[in-house]
């Protein structure tokens, strides 16, 4: 039978030990805070609840009204995205995002005067458009925000060309979308971001879309209706679009980037709709942005936002690299996300890959090998593993220095016996 540990040899070396192993693995284990719900301001300490920004409004409601409540804390999406690393390489300088959705107001203040609406496109009364273009091109500072927060869009330095896929209630049509398609091509903006996803499509959608490819733009779309949305076109209700998968629209036509989103814990809401493909996934759930009026914050779940993040990391890309065609710019998002079962977008390694030789397709890429990924969404992964390798190495110390100890323990024991024998 082995010799056991004297007790009081263990309270000297393993306890100690140990107790510094956990405070280790406690200190670089702490979850990220959940952004959109409820929490405490970083900056304040105060209680935070931002307003939902509505995809649809009912027929006669009001406009939405600005938020009263300022963020003062950086969101958790720039944390996962890597913005500020992505920011050293490209800000979007030169690229133009039309976003077809309900309008973009034309005097967001979190866009700064870069806006362009077509027709009256430049008034949101929903603000979904509004917010949607925040996400991708709202200038990278805070009013009101602490030094550390920063709420910049994904390309804060790219355009915005305001295109009305919806009525003035947010209901949107494929006749509607496909008019913002083409416009939206026909006005020379390099990426179409359209995070409105119709239960069917349309010629006219189908064609617009081709338009627009033939032009040299990326449709980047949401590959399913947001969380809760009103269903328009055939009359599916949400709750049944969430049991199967299914197709939507313009997301599944061809040349069309499908975009899935995810939240700050790496999964999406409950019940949320399923795609039967997606391309690309990133942030999406619990996000935070700017409205169409006033300077405070809302909160949104759903593809449509991780449209709006997708549509800017493909301005990124096009203002780094203008000689990129749409299908190039897609590709390299694309093979450069971190794989998992819809591979999620890394901006950063999209920047910075070597380039594919011309004329490289996705079905002439080599099947990619699939590493062993450890790491959670919100980057409590990193954490979590560089807290278990401490934690292991002051295990092995400690179990070293308590054989030590259990040695010397047991010499004296046996020095003391011989002087007594003696």
């Amino acid at each position: 039978m082995p010799a056991r540990l004297p007790r009081t040899a263990a309270a000297r070396w393993v306890l100690p030990a140990l107790s510094a192993s956990c405070a280790v693995t406690v200190a670089l284990g702490v979850p990220a805070p959940a952004w959109g719900a409820p929490g405490k301001s970083v900056a304040s300490g105060d209680t935070v609840r931002l307003p939902v920004m509505p995809g649809v409004l009912d027929a006669g409601a009001p406009c939405t009204k600005a938020s009263p409540t300022v963020m003062r804390v950086t969101p958790w999406t720039h944390q996962v995205l890597n913005l500020g690393g992505a920011w050293t390489f490209s800000r979007g300088a030169g690229v133009t995002v039309a976003v077809v959705d309900t309008g973009v107001a034309s005097d967001m203040p979190a866009l700064d005067g870069r806006v362009t609406a077509d027709g009256t496109a430049g008034e949101d009364c929903v603000g979904h458009g509004s917010f949607v273009a925040g996400l991708i091109a709202g200038a990278a500072s805070a009013e009101g925000a602490s030094a550390e927060a920063d709420f910049g869009g994904m390309a804060p330095q790219a355009r915005i060309l305001a295109l009305r896929g919806t009525d003035r209630f947010g209901v949107p049509t494929a006749a509607r979308i496909a008019a913002g398609v083409r416009a939206g091509a026909d006005a020379g903006a390099q990426v179409i971001a359209v995070p409105l996803a119709l239960p069917s499509g349309s010629a006219e959608l189908t064609a617009a879309v081709r338009h627009a490819s033939a032009k040299g733009c990326l449709v980047v779309a949401a590959a399913v209706p947001d969380t809760g949305a009103k269903p328009s076109g055939a009359g599916v209700s949400a709750s049944a679009a969430a049991v199967r998968p299914r197709k939507y629209w313009p997301a599944s036509d061809e040349d069309v980037l499908a975009v899935l989103d995810f939240g700050p814990d790496g999964l999406r809401p409950e019940g949320a709709p399923q795609p039967e493909h997606a391309d690309l996934a990133a942030p999406g759930d619990k996000v935070v942005g700017a409205g169409p009026r006033g300077k405070g914050h809302f909160t949104g779940s759903g593809a449509s936002y991780a449209t709006a993040y997708v549509a800017g990391a493909a301005a990124l890309v096009r203002s780094r690299t203008p000689a990129l065609t749409a299908g190039e710019t897609a590709l390299r998002l694309t093979s450069t996300a971190y794989p998992a079962d819809v591979p999620r977008l890394d901006v950063y390694a999209a920047l910075t890959a070597v380039p594919h030789p011309p004329g490289t397709s996705a079905d002439t890429l080599p099947e990619p090998a699939r590493p062993v990924v450890l790491t959670l969404a919100d980057g409590r992964g990193a954490r979590r593993i560089a807290a278990l390798t401490v934690a292991a190495a002051i295990a092995a110390v400690a179990a070293a220095a308590a054989a030590r100890g259990a040695i010397r323990g047991r010499r004296r024991g046996r020095g003391t016996a011989s002087g007594s024998a003696d």
